[in-house]
């Protein structure tokens, strides 16, 4: 982050905060955005923030655990905010309501700084508040989102800091980036004094990666093989050929199966397609993409090739797959009812 990703502020001045909840958001990923704000309270001494809690229907927001959380205002009310953080998880594709929506765009024309916070970024991308901007987002939401907004600026990164956009992808990474905030609002010291209230003893810069290296999630430190793997998570719409999959691994195809065999217990076309009927699963799930196109974005050339390997991996057909709630047809961030 640099200085001109987000104005240092007069510390004197309390700062208003709203967080709108989303049903279904995520608890951890709610209080890891709020708390630290509490502690610089604590820690100072003195109100440093005061925040809200916003819902869009009157009886609160549900928590992905079920729990209740109750709201102070409701989506459309006049508030007097410096910055709102919208948190959302679940499937956020689904979330399409006009007059949150349009409230969102309001306070962006007011001047309010909006952020986005796990499935955070999917909402503020739907009511066109990420144009122009870097965003990030969960790495669930990753191949829904760049199917749904492909003109955005997407990094797979732990949060981003444009102008006035905020987004983080969620979970403990909005320690890191409200770490970020309050440094930049009240200084270096409070900031890291917060960082130790939460025992965050490694603070990550926004650039870090979401995810664990492909060494850790498949336990292996062969160069050959993790080549191999990051071309094949990286080419899911347009599958290569397992002779240039070899060929950049420097091997040959004989020797890359062994590989495959040795490390993961699969072979090569077993384990991409695995990854492919994955990233199909993700997108029935979270987008209402015609079943033939999340088929083709998913490597298949065929909706009869694809239904076949679907069902015979997962024991249903596509449609199955989709939930209830997605019934209208979501376009380069554009719902068309």
């Amino acid at each position: 982050m640099t200085k001109g990703d987000i104005s240092v502020g007069q510390r004197d001045e309390v700062r208003k905060l709203g967080f709108l909840l989303i049903d279904d958001f995520a608890l951890m990923s709610f209080a890891s955005a709020i708390e630290p704000f509490r502690a610089a309270n604590v820690l100072a001494g003195r109100s440093l923030y005061e925040w809200v809690a916003i819902g869009v229907h009157r009886n609160g927001a549900a928590a992905s655990a079920g729990l209740l959380v109750q709201t102070q205002h409701l989506v459309g009310a006049d508030l007097d905010l410096d910055t709102l953080f919208v948190c959302a998880g679940g499937n956020p594709a689904e979330f399409a309501d006009e007059a949150t929506l349009q409230w969102l765009r309001r306070l962006a024309r007011r001047g309010v700084r909006i952020g986005g916070v796990s499935g955070g970024p999917f909402i503020l991308a739907r009511a066109g508040l990420l144009d122009g901007h870097r965003c990030t987002i969960h790495w669930e939401h990753v191949p829904a989102f760049r199917e749904s907004f492909p003109q955005l600026t997407l990094r797979c990164s732990l949060y981003e800091i444009d102008r006035d956009r905020l987004t983080c992808a969620g979970g403990i990474a909005a320690l890191d980036m409200m770490h970020a905030l309050i440094a930049a609002e009240q200084g270096r010291v409070l900031a890291d004094k917060v960082s130790d209230w939460f025992l965050q003893t490694d603070i990550r810069l926004g650039t870090g990666a979401q995810r664990r290296s492909l060494q850790e999630r498949y336990d292996t430190a062969n160069a050959h093989l993790l080549t191999a793997l990051e071309l094949i998570e990286g080419h899911v719409e347009r599958p290569m050929k397992r002779r240039a999959l070899a060929q950049a691994a420097g091997i040959s195809v004989r020797q890359l199966e062994r590989l495959f065999a040795h490390h993961l217990d699969t072979t090569l076309d077993g384990h991409y397609r695995e990854v492919r009927l994955e990233r199909a699963r993700t997108l029935l799930r979270q987008t209402a993409m015609p079943i033939a196109e999340v088929g083709l974005a998913s490597g298949f050339q065929s909706a009869s090739h694809f239904s076949r390997q679907f069902k015979e991996r997962f024991g249903h057909a596509p449609l199955q797959e989709r939930p209830i709630k997605v019934k209208t047809k979501i376009r380069s961030g554009r719902v068309d009812r």
